[in-house]
């Protein structure tokens, strides 16, 4: 029995090759990065899909050139409601340019100074989501006036995160309205829930057409206006023509039909922009004074916070731009925003803001502001506010 046992083979001694080998351990190394790639991947997927929203509506800084929604509800006359008192005491900077040349006002294409950086270029998170929110009509538009303060209003209000603009120009409904509302929608960014979508196109307040055109698209729109003295202004506009064509006329000459006779020559833009009343006439044949908002471009300068309060609270956004995002250029003259859209550091708008006026006469410009004083107050009155322009 013994030697049946001993010769016996026990399933111990089985070959080692009949039997399933389990598979050797993967080294410890390759092990551990693979569990910190897949932490990586679910960390990155969750970081991107909670940013998605507020990333591309970052906060921003910018230097004022010449110049979640809230249930706020409009003024009765926006024109005629002044913001709260202004903390920040900044000193009146000197008066920026605007300018025409030889053109007519109406229908006349805005030189409006653009912003150095790209037009509303997306951050890399939102581009990663390009399939994100959706692109809307602009519920609020900046219509004017050129020279006025529109690139400054338009930045400043691009900080807040419930703001989406178009940083160019359009000219939809003055130049390519015959292309279409869809090409139109197409230049739009993209707005998630709860955002408002802006463009800023200053020739509109000029333009004849402008008024029907807004109003057949959205009778609801919001509409912005930037005003500034109108002498101030024709100066500031000359000073740009002037920046771009060294050889036109003097001042004097283009402002005048017959200067010995003191007669003001309307035709010329740069006169013509500055008859709001005239102008302002023909957009309250579309649209309510309610929803019309006149931003003073002076006070722009002088408390960027106080005027950017009345314009949030007209478009029912909550109040987030105040005085803590703007700092003083003593340099330039203007308010910066401590922040650019999507930059971290400190930016300020248009190289040529504070550009220096040429010396005009005295005369001529007693003569242009007793020329502008009737138009002036027939304005004071359609809007309920006094600018003090007199």
């Amino acid at each position: 029995m013994g030697q049946r046992l001993s010769g016996s083979r026990s399933c111990l001694d089985v070959p080692g090759r009949l039997l399933p080998q389990p598979p050797p351990p993967p080294p410890p190394v390759r092990r551990k990065l693979a569990l910190l790639f897949a932490m990586l991947c679910i960390w990155l997927y969750m970081f991107l899909y909670s940013c998605s929203g507020s990333c591309a509506a970052a906060p921003g800084l910018l230097l004022l050139g010449s110049g979640s929604r809230a249930a706020h509800a409009p003024p009765a006359l926006a024109s005629g409601r002044d913001g709260p008192p202004s903390r920040l005491p900044f000193p009146a900077a000197p008066a920026t340019q605007l300018a025409p040349g030889g053109e007519t006002a109406e229908g006349a294409a805005s030189q409006e100074e653009q912003s150095p950086e790209a037009p509303d270029s997306p951050s890399p998170i939102s581009s990663f989501f390009s399939g994100s929110g959706s692109k809307q009509l602009p519920q609020a538009i900046i219509i004017g006036v050129k020279k006025g303060g529109t690139r400054a209003l338009l930045e400043f209000l691009r900080v807040h995160p419930d703001v989406r603009a178009v940083g160019a120009e359009p000219h939809f409904f003055d130049r390519s309205y015959d292309k279409g509302l869809a090409w139109y929608r197409d230049l739009m960014p993209r707005t998630l829930e709860g955002q408002i979508t802006m463009e800023k196109t200053p020739s509109y307040f000029v333009t004849r057409e402008a008024p029907a055109r807004i109003s057949a698209m959205s009778k609801d729109t919001k509409l912005l206006v930037v005003v500034r003295d109108p002498v101030t202004r024709a100066v500031s506009d000359y000073t740009q023509t002037l920046s771009k064509r060294p050889d036109i006329p003097s001042f004097e000459s283009l402002a005048f039909r017959n200067r010995t006779a003191g007669l003001v020559d309307r035709a010329w833009s740069a006169i013509q922009i500055g008859l709001y009343a005239e102008h302002l006439e023909r957009w309250l044949r579309h649209f309510p004074a309610r929803q019309l908002l006149f931003v003073s471009g002076e006070r722009l300068v002088r408390d960027p916070a106080g005027e950017l309060g009345r314009v949030q609270d007209f478009l029912g956004l909550k109040r987030i731009i105040s005085d803590k995002h703007f700092y003083f250029n003593q340099t330039k003259g203007f308010p910066c925003l401590k922040k650019a859209e999507g930059s971290g550091r400190p930016h300020c708008l248009g190289k040529t803001k504070g550009r220096p006026h040429p010396e005009i006469d005295g005369q001529v410009l007693r003569r242009l502001r007793d020329f502008y004083r009737p138009f002036n107050r027939k304005f004071y009155q359609m809007t309920g506010h006094d600018f003090g322009w007199d």
